[in-house]
C-alpha cells in the first residue's frame, strides 16, 4: 500500500472512536429514554402500521468465532500491516457497539444489544439477520483466505429458533459448492427466509449456467434470492466486482426465481452490458439505471424487488434517493432494510442535506441525531418514514416486509 494511503488510513481509524457510535459505550445496553420513544415524530411513524409486518430485511449477524459461534473473521482486520481492513473492523464494532469489550464477548454482546434494541419496539417488529458464506473458488473449494467474514447458517438458525420473538433468519449458500443443493434444502427445512448473496465477495457470478440448477430450486421452494448489486465497500472479499452488475441477475430471474437487489444498486459503475454486444464490454453507467432498467420490464414484475438498506447514506445521491421515494409505482417492490450494524456509525449520515434539499425539517433532523445513538435502528425506521419529495414519501407497503418472505412454499 502505498505511503500516503497507509498514513491516511491510520489517521481515520485513530479519529474514529469519539466521532462514531454512542456517546459512551455504557449507552450501548441503555434503554431507550421515555421522551425518545414517545416522541411524536416516532408515534408518526409507526401510525397507520402493522407491527407484525414490520420485518427489517436486511440486518448482519457478525461474530469471530470466539464464543463458540463458528463465525470468522479474516485475520488481516486484526493485524497493523493492513491498516484498511483494521479501519473496517473497527468500524463494524463501534458501529454495533461491542468495541469495548473483551475478543471472547464480542458474538454475544452483538446479539445482547439487537435483542435491547428490538424489545424497544412494538411487539412483532423483527431483524432478518443475515449469515455470510466463505468466498468458494471455481473448482468449488472453500476459500477463507479470501473472505472478509464468515457467518455460518447453524449460528443464524441458531439465533432465530432461541429469539423468535425477534429474529427471522437469511441463509447463504454458495452455489459452486458440491453440496450447495444439500446445504440449500437443509436452509430451508430450518426456516430460513431467503438466501443472500455478495457476488463480489463470494466468487458468484449470477449470470453463469452453473447456477441453473441452485435456481431452478429455489424457483421451486419459493425462496427469494437476495443478491447484492453495485459497488461493495464492507467486504472485499474475492473482489470480483463485474459480478455486482444488475444486469446479471436477469439469469435468476428467467428461472423463475424473486430477486430481491440488496441497495437498490444505488452506489457506484457497472458495464453496459447490454450495449456491450459479444464482448460485454459497454460502456459504464451508474449501477442504479441499470437496476432501473430492469424493474421498467414487465416480464419481471412479480419477481425483481429492491431493498432500501444502505441507500439513504451520505454516499448515496440524493437523485436516487429521491427517484426511490417519488416512484410510488415502485413501492410494493421495494423492502426496508437497515444494513444493521451500519446505523449505528454517525459518519454514514448527513441529515443537514436533507434539511437543505426540504426533504425533512430541521427539527425532526435534531431529534434525529439524537435518537440515532441511543436506537439506530429506530432511527433508520423513522428516518425513511419522514424523508419526503414535494409532499410524497415511501408507502407503506415499503415497510410491511413479512408478506414478502412468509409465501406458502412448493
Amino acid at each position: 500500500m502505498p505511503t500516503r494511503r497507509r498514513l491516511l488510513a491510520l489517521s481515520a481509524l485513530a479519529a474514529l472512536g469519539p466521532l462514531a457510535g454512542p456517546a459512551a459505550a455504557s449507552d450501548c445496553l441503555r434503554p431507550l429514554a421515555p421522551e425518545l420513544a414517545g416522541h411524536d415524530l416516532v408515534l408518526s411513524a409507526f401510525a397507520g402500521l402493522n407491527p407484525a409486518d414490520l420485518w427489517d430485511a436486511h440486518a448482519h449477524l457478525i461474530g469471530t468465532g470466539a464464543g463458540g459461534s463458528g463465525a470468522y473473521v479474516h485475520p488481516s482486520t486484526q493485524s497493523w500491516l493492513a491498516p484498511i481492513e483494521r479501519l473496517r473492523r473497527r468500524v463494524l464494532a463501534v458501529a454495533a457497539c461491542v468495541d469495548d469489550v473483551p475478543e471472547e464477548e464480542i458474538d454475544r454482546r452483538y446479539v445482547e444489544r439487537l435483542r435491547l434494541l428490538l424489545a424497544a419496539l412494538p411487539p412483532g417488529f423483527k431483524l432478518l439477520l443475515y449469515a455470510f458464506d466463505f468466498a468458494v473458488d471455481d473448482d468449488g473449494a472453500e476459500r477463507p483466505e479470501r473472505s472478509t467474514f464468515h457467518t455460518p447458517n447453524e449460528y443464524a438458525t441458531a439465533m432465530a429458533q432461541q429469539f423468535p420473538q425477534h429474529f427471522e433468519w437469511v441463509a447463504s449458500v454458495h452455489p459452486y459448492r458440491t453440496d450447495a443443493l444439500a446445504r440449500l434444502e437443509r436452509a430451508a427445512r430450518q426456516g430460513a427466509r431467503a438466501v443472500k448473496w455478495l457476488p463480489s465477495a463470494m466468487n458468484i457470478d449470477p449470470a453463469s449456467s452453473r447456477c441453473d440448477a441452485f435456481y431452478a430450486r429455489l424457483s421451486q421452494l419459493d425462496l427469494p434470492l437476495v443478491i447484492h448489486c453495485g459497488e461493495e465497500m464492507a467486504a472485499p472479499g474475492a473482489r470480483q466486482d463485474a459480478f455486482n452488475n444488475p444486469l446479471r441477475v436477469r439469469r435468476p430471474l428467467e428461472h423463475g426465481v424473486r430477486v430481491v437487489v440488496a441497495h437498490a444498486a444505488s452506489l457506484g459503475h457497472a458495464r453496459d452490458l447490454d450495449a456491450g454486444g459479444r464482448s460485454g464490454d459497454g460502456p459504464r453507467v451508474t449501477a442504479f439505471s441499470l437496476f432501473e432498467r430492469l424493474m421498467r420490464e414487465p416480464r419481471y414484475e412479480g419477481l425483481l424487488y429492491g431493498d432500501l438498506s444502505a441507500v439513504f447514506q451520505r454516499n448515496r445521491t440524493l437523485e436516487v434517493q429521491q427517484a426511490l421515494i417519488v416512484r410510488s409505482e415502485w413501492h410494493p417492490r421495494l423492502l426496508h432494510g437497515s444494513d444493521y450494524p451500519l446505523p449505528g456509525l454517525g459518519l454514514v449520515y448527513s441529515l443537514d442535506r436533507y434539511v437543505d434539499a426540504g426533504m425533512i425539517d430541521a427539527r425532526d433532523a435534531q431529534f434525529l441525531d439524537r435518537l440515532r445513538p441511543q436506537h439506530p435502528l429506530l432511527f433508520e425506521f423513522v428516518l425513511k418514514r419522514t424523508l419526503s419529495v414535494g409532499g410524497r414519501r415511501l408507502s407503506d407497503a415499503v415497510f410491511h416486509t413479512r408478506p414478502f418472505f412468509t409465501r406458502s412454499r412448493g
